[in-house]
C-alpha cells in the first residue's frame, strides 16, 4: 500500500473501508436514521457544539457553498480574509453568488493578522460577514481563529469558517469561540473518503438563513433542518462514506479528542525537526506551522516537482506539491487522520536518498 502523504484525501482504517462496504439499505428508514443519529452525535462531540450539525454529501467547497448561500444575499458586503488557495476560493464562491466581496489578502506563507481583520472591519461598518479558512493545506498555515473570532464576534458580524483541513485534527471549539458556520469535509481528519461536508450552525446564522436571498436548492440548511428531524437527508445520501464514518467516529472517540490533537501535535512537531535535520527550510511561519500538513521549500538546485516524481516511483510515497504560484517551488508532507510517527519515519527515510537526486546538495 502506497504511504499516501498529501493532506487529503488521507488513508482509511480497514475497518472503515470493510464497512463501506455494507450492503445499502433504505435511505428513509430506521436503520440508516440509527446511523445519522450516531454519526451527528458524535461530530457535536468533537467540533465542540450544541449547535445543529448536518451532514451534507459534497466536497468541502460544496460545504463552503452551502455556508455563503444559506446565510447571504446577492449585495451583501463579506470580508474575504485569504491566506492562500482556498482562502481565495471562499471568496470567489462569494463573489459568484453575488456577494461584494472586500478582499484582505495575507502574503502566502503567513498568518492572518487580527489586528488587521479588526482595522477592516472599522473601514468597512456595512460588512455582513467575515470568511476565513482556519487551515491553510496549501501553504501550510493555521490561523489564530481564536483570535480572529474574537475581533469578528465583539464586531457584531457573522463568522463562515472554512475548518475542512483542521476540524478532527486541530483543536476546534465551535461554541467556545463563537462560529457561526463551521464546515470540514469527510477526507481530511476524519479517516474516510471523499464525499462528505458536516457543517454546524449557530442561533445567529439560523437568523440569517431564513432572510437569506442567495438561489440554493441542494444545500438548502432549513431542508436539511426539517429532515434531519426525521432521521433523514434531503436528498439522497453518499451512504457508504456514512457507513464508513459511524466506524471512523467511534474511533476517534475512543482515542479520544484531546489525545487526537496531542497525537498531531506530536507528529507535526517531529515532521519539523526533520525537515530542520534534512538541511530544508519550512516554508510557513513556524509560529503558525500547521498540525496537519507541513510545507517546504524547495531550495535553490531543488526540483519541486522531480522530489515528488522520485518519492513516488521510487519508493511509492506520495507528497503533495506546490499549487498555483507555489507550484514547484515547495513541496508538502500530510500527516493528519490515520497517521502515526511510522508513517513519518518512512518519509523521511526515503528523502534522504531521494533528495540528491533531485538536486539538492545539502544544507
Amino acid at each position: 500500500m502506497s504511504n499516501l502523504r498529501i493532506p487529503g484525501p488521507t488513508p482509511c482504517p480497514p475497518e472503515v473501508l470493510q464497512a463501506m462496504s455494507w450492503q445499502m439499505i433504505n435511505h428513509r428508514g430506521p436503520q440508516f436514521a440509527g446511523y445519522l443519529k450516531e454519526v451527528t452525535e458524535g461530530l457535536k462531540t468533537i467540533f465542540q457544539t450544541k449547535n445543529d450539525v448536518f451532514i451534507l454529501s459534497c466536497s468541502g467547497t460544496g460545504g463552503l457553498e452551502s455556508a455563503v448561500v444559506n446565510t447571504l444575499s446577492p449585495g451583501d458586503k463579506v470580508l474575504g480574509v485569504s491566506i492562500g488557495v482556498f482562502g481565495d476560493r471562499f471568496a470567489t464562491i462569494a463573489k459568484t453568488y453575488g456577494a461584494e466581496v472586500v478582499s484582505l489578502k495575507f502574503e502566502w506563507g503567513k498568518a492572518a493578522d487580527p489586528d488587521k481583520v479588526a482595522d477592516a472591519l472599522k473601514a468597512n461598518p456595512d460588512v455582513k460577514a467575515v470568511l476565513v479558512t482556519h487551515n491553510e493545506t496549501s501553504t501550510g498555515v493555521t490561523n489564530d481563529l481564536a483570535a480572529i473570532a474574537r475581533v469578528v464576534k465583539s464586531a457584531g458580524k457573522l463568522l463562515l469558517v472554512d475548518a475542512v483541513s483542521s476540524m478532527g485534527s486541530i483543536n476546534l471549539p465551535v461554541d467556545e469561540w463563537g462560529l457561526d458556520v463551521c464546515v470540514t469535509g469527510s477526507q481530511k481528519g476524519w479517516m474516510v473518503p471523499p464525499g462528505l461536508a458536516m457543517v454546524s450552525i449557530s442561533p445567529e446564522a439560523w437568523k440569517a438563513c431564513e432572510a437569506a436571498k442567495m438561489p440554493r436548492f441542494y444545500f438548502d440548511f432549513l431542508k436539511a433542518k426539517k429532515y434531519g428531524e426525521k432521521g433523514q437527508t434531503p436528498w439522497t445520501p453518499c451512504m457508504s462514506v456514512v457507513f464508513g464514518m459511524t466506524v471512523a467516529i467511534k474511533m476517534m472517540l475512543e482515542e479520544g479528542h484531546a489525545n487526537i490533537v496531542k497525537r498531531h501535535e506530536r507528529i507535526a512537531d517531529m515532521t519539523r525537526r526533520n525537515v530542520k535535520a534534512l538541511g530544508l527550510e519550512l516554508f510557513a511561519d513556524e509560529k503558525y506551522a500547521s498540525n496537519t500538513v507541513t510545507s517546504i521549500r524547495a531550495p535553490k538546485g531543488l526540483d519541486g516537482k522531480l522530489i515528488n516524481k522520485i518519492m513516488r516511483e521510487d519508493h511509492d510515497i506520495i507528497l503533495g506539491g506546490g499549487q498555483q504560484e507555489l507550484e514547484g517551488k515547495i513541496f508538502r508532507i500530510g500527516h493528519l487522520g490515520w497517521v502515526d510517527e511510522k508513517d513519518i519515519e518512512a518519509v523521511f527515510a526515503a528523502l534522504k536518498v531521494a533528495l540528491p537526486k533531485a538536486g539538492f546538495k545539502g544544507a
